[in-house]
């Protein structure tokens, strides 16, 4: 596990997490509240020593997953974590044997310090984006990849030529197929850019700290989407 601390109230832990030969990393982010106590974003195969490091920046308090697509960690974590609300998209507990309950309405104990919002218009996997205020910070699933600029060989052809990100950031072209509704999308995506974040966690790859609402609109008009909003 690869530990960074973004802000001084958000941490991101970095896994391995291998698929058609490539290590994508997961990302699981802990978002802090005021009171001190975490909301855990993501799940992973939590060594003794990765919980020692979650607790030791705050109280565990709920566990999330954003997309139906992360499940795979759901029963490993509900394990070490069994008294913790687990929060989910619908159909995330069909998909991951886990019970889980909804992420909207969001907890009354995170008003004004955590906003989620549903991104509409997609077939599957029904994600879910979240905004810690404070912080501004910005945390998404699979709508963004940000592959590190060193990445090369078969990563960096995966990335560029079957994802189609030629910059090896930005929106893949197998998120792009689950997108059944535009106009629901883009408004979707319209009110995200509301928000007044600094810098984006994806949930495969690397932080973005540095002009990322340019790098965000720029992804959307790369695959087509008209992005009207401005602040």
């Amino acid at each position: 596990m690869r530990w960074r601390q973004i802000a001084e109230d958000v941490a991101v832990l970095s896994f391995p997490l291998r698929g058609f030969g490539i290590d994508f990393g997961r990302n699981v982010t802990l978002l802090r509240l005021r009171d001190g106590r975490l909301v855990i974003h993501s799940t992973a195969d939590f060594s003794e020593d990765d919980v020692e490091a979650i607790r030791q920046f705050g109280e565990p308090a709920w566990l999330v997953d954003a997309t139906v697509m992360h499940d795979t960690f759901a029963k490993s974590a509900r394990g070490i974590f069994p008294r913790l609300p687990y929060l989910a998209p619908g159909g995330f507990s069909k998909a991951s044997g886990v019970a889980t309950g909804s992420l909207v309405p969001p907890p009354s104990e995170w008003s004004g310090e955590i906003e989620v919002l549903p991104i509409a218009g997609l077939r599957m996997p029904k994600e879910h984006v979240f905004y810690h205020r404070r912080s501004r910070t910005l945390v998404v699933a699979d709508l963004l990849f940000h592959f590190s600029a060193e990445t090369g060989g078969w990563p960096r052809f995966f990335a560029r030529h079957f994802m189609r990100l030629p910059r090896l950031r930005g929106i893949s072209a197998f998120f792009k197929l689950m997108i059944r509704d535009r106009g629901a999308f883009e408004r979707s995506m319209e009110e995200l850019l509301r928000w007044d974040f600094t810098q984006i966690v994806v949930g495969h790859g690397e932080p973005m700290q540095s002009s990322v609402r340019q790098v965000l609109e720029e992804a959307l008009r790369a695959r087509g989407f008209r992005i009207g909003h401005r602040n």
